[in-house]
């Protein structure tokens, strides 16, 4: 389980040269400490450092999901959402999600179009291990500099740390790219969409939006004397489409020409492929996941009754200069109603549900092991 401490109340200097050394996980301007990478049987930990990262996709917040979360007592409880899948996050080094909604202190609380949600939910992904949450996406602007404000406020609060959005050009300079350490890799993430659904962004905020040169400009900018691993998230494509698009494609091989080793995508609701890019040796060098679908929402029809939590397993040898290789594990995970519970395989195949729940789930399994396969 990961431990999360105060910003600013310790300086912890990170060391990969023998098995007990201690996993620090580094969010500026605070610190955080998380757990050792097993290690594989028959390497050398003296040797290789590993992380791992958990990518999950769109955690939305439709208008039904509030209510299925309200408590007799008026107040709202997301722990039932999250029971079967908390695990895969708190066993991560670093976790991140899509958060696409805004916070608000108070009622009244909206869904679509505009996304105005109870805090009781980032209260749940701090429960259930989420570190990161990428906050660049179209519904950002739905409350305005009061909802941006706020949502990075109490994320912070809650030990969440946020990028893609900012409050003003300092925040934006402190946290783009937002920088971590785990277990000895260091990393740099860049956060940003395609559009505010024509919301303006308003003024002091700022929203990283999608531009070629501006993204080319950012990478270049990273000392890879100073990172071990670039990773560019992207609210990207075509709603609802199951492939990517000529956009998406292009902005991928530029990020790659340009160093980024992991390129992740959301915002089409539903599971798009992924790629893994080899060098000469077979190693997989950098990874592209174009859509990882929803975490969670109320879209019940088929394809975006679900999505995917990926897992990369991150290795760089000691002294090395670059990474030296990222294995990929890609999970769908499918939503049943009631209580929104977002169901891995193994828990959706052997769960009580109804006929009609069953045929949906059954869809989906087979629509996204397909779709994995290159089908």
């Amino acid at each position: 389980m990961k431990r999360r401490l105060l910003p600013l109340l310790v300086l912890v200097a990170v060391a990969c040269v023998a098995a007990l050394a201690v996993a620090v996980l580094h969010f500026a301007p605070s610190f955080r400490t998380v757990r050792n990478m097993p290690p594989d049987d028959g390497v050398d930990t003296n040797t290789v450092c590993r992380a791992r990262l958990v990518f999950a996709g769109d955690l939305m917040q439709h208008t039904t999901q509030i209510r299925a979360a309200r408590t007799p007592d008026g107040t709202y409880d997301y722990a039932e959402s999250f029971q079967y899948v908390k695990d895969i996050f708190h066993d991560a080094d670093v976790a991140v999600l899509n958060f696409e909604t805004t916070l608000t202190p108070r009622e009244p609380y909206t869904g679509y179009p505009c996304f105005r949600s109870p805090v009781q939910i980032a209260d749940a992904l701090r429960d259930v291990g989420i570190d990161i949450a990428a906050l660049a996406n179209n519904h950002i602007c739905d409350n305005g500099f009061a909802g941006i404000s706020f949502t990075i406020d109490y994320l912070d609060s809650c030990g969440i740390a946020s990028t893609g959005v900012f409050v003003d050009s300092a925040q934006h300079r402190e946290r783009h790219p937002l920088r971590f350490e785990a277990n000895g890799i260091r990393f740099a993430l860049l956060n940003y969409t395609y559009g505010t659904n024509g919301m303006p962004v308003p003024s002091r905020a700022i929203v990283n939006l999608t531009d070629t040169a501006t993204v080319a400009a950012d990478l270049m900018q990273i000392d890879r004397r100073e990172t071990d691993c670039v990773i560019v998230f992207f609210h990207w494509g075509d709603e609802y489409a199951r492939r990517p698009n000529g956009g998406q494609r292009t902005l991928d091989s530029l990020c790659r020409r340009l160093g980024a080793d992991v390129v992740i995508g959301s915002h089409s609701h539903t599971i798009q492929p992924f790629e893994e890019h080899f060098d000469a040796d077979s190693a997989v060098r950098a990874v592209t996941v174009y859509s990882l679908g929803n975490l969670v929402s109320n879209q019940r029809w088929r394809y975006s009754d679900g999505g995917l939590i990926v897992t990369l397993d991150v290795e760089k040898e000691t002294g090395g200069d670059r990474l030296s290789g990222i294995r990929l594990e890609a999970l769908p995970v499918w939503v049943l109603l009631p209580g929104y519970r977002i169901l891995p395989e193994q828990v959706a195949d052997t769960i009580s549900m109804s006929e009609q729940q069953r045929a949906m789930y059954s869809q989906f399994r087979t629509d996204a092991h397909r779709l994995l396969m290159g089908e």
